[in-house]
């Protein structure tokens, strides 16, 4: 008797786990992409700050090389950021207060984010990134 009577509640406790679960489970499943959608921005973010590190150091020793200081640094920019959608890809180089020994190369580098859970769009913007080095 008490054996009959063990087994059903073991029965309807497993029902119980089951209804929690199925509960649950989108609960969690929303958590586990909304923390993989961030990955990919943080990822993002990496990706252009070193780009714009990349760029700065190119256009501060490029001017020995002959050609373009600016075009180097830009070349070298989306070098580094080659996963990242090169059309959506900004990277702006400047020098101030001109190309000489002792100025500043100034990379600006920009691409835009998105994090969306479910079709929803829940933060976008431009992840951007600023590195000032000076010329050698």
């Amino acid at each position: 008797m008490f054996r009959r009577i063990h087994a059903a509640r073991v029965r309807a406790q497993n029902g119980q786990t089951m209804t929690e679960f199925a509960l649950v489970l989108p609960v969690i499943a929303l958590l586990l992409f909304a923390i993989i959608q961030c990955g990919i921005a943080f990822n993002n973010y990496l990706t252009v700050t070193d780009a714009a590190r990349a760029a700065a150091r190119k256009g501060a020793t490029a001017m020995y090389g002959g050609g373009s200081p600016s075009s180097a640094a830009t070349t070298a920019a989306r070098a580094s950021a080659q996963n990242l959608d090169q059309s959506k890809f900004q990277v702006a180089v400047t020098a101030s207060p001109r190309w000489e020994k002792g100025a500043d190369v100034i990379v600006t580098t920009s691409y835009p984010y998105e994090i969306s859970l479910l079709g929803f769009v829940v933060k976008s913007g431009n992840v951007s990134s600023t590195t000032r080095e000076r010329i050698e």
